[in-house]
């Protein structure tokens, strides 16, 4: 009779570092495509926790998005090793209006749009279906590498962690239900395949 193999994978998600972009100032309604895409373009301006760099020990295979904050804490996390870029972890893209002069601090649009992107207003972005959807996806590549390299990382975003994890979740792995919301929080999340 052949022996059974007990084999513990992880996926730990954990959330970029604090963003190098100035959040201060206005902005006219027509004028936030822009600001979206200076964020995109930053990078990140701390280190990270004492407590994300211990979480990370012993991943062997480290993933991000291919934004500049994903990307540049991925490389502090992992010491400057290799680790793999992928759209497919891009954060959830921000619906935004083509036209008007409404003007607002970038905040306060950021969150307004965050929150109507909640109630279904996608223009110009992601709505959630698709959000979901791309996540199942992105779910399925860290579960392959997983299977892999047992303990896998991804150093991505606060909304679509937080989707992967719900992902993960229905399909029997475990870990928290809600994702730390703060920068480097993370979540570890195990399966035990027999």
């Amino acid at each position: 009779m052949k022996a059974r193999c007990n084999k513990l994978m992880e996926i730990t998600l954990i959330r970029h570092g604090k963003p190098g972009f100035d959040f201060n100032g206005k902005v006219r309604s027509d004028e936030v495509c822009n600001q979206l895409q200076y964020f995109d373009q930053s990078g990140i301006l701390d280190e990270p926790t004492q407590d994300a760099s211990h979480a990370v020990t012993g991943c062997k295979i480290i993933f991000c998005s291919d934004l500049a904050r994903s990307c540049e804490s991925a490389e502090k996390l992992s010491g400057g090793n290799v680790y793999h870029s992928n759209e497919v972890f891009r954060e959830v893209s921000l619906p935004y209006f083509n036209q008007g002069s409404l003007k607002l601090p970038i905040k306060l649009w950021l969150i307004m749009l965050r929150l109507m992107s909640v109630f279904g207003f996608s223009q110009n972005g992601e709505s959630l279906a698709m959000a979901r959807s791309r996540a199942k996806l992105a779910a399925s590549v860290l579960i392959d590498a997983a299977q892999n390299h047992n303990s896998v990382l991804l150093v991505g975003h606060g909304f679509i962690n937080s989707f992967i994890a719900k992902e993960l979740l229905s399909k029997n792995w475990t870990g928290p239900s809600k994702l730390r919301s703060n920068y480097w929080g993370y979540g570890v999340y195990k399966y035990n395949e027999i």
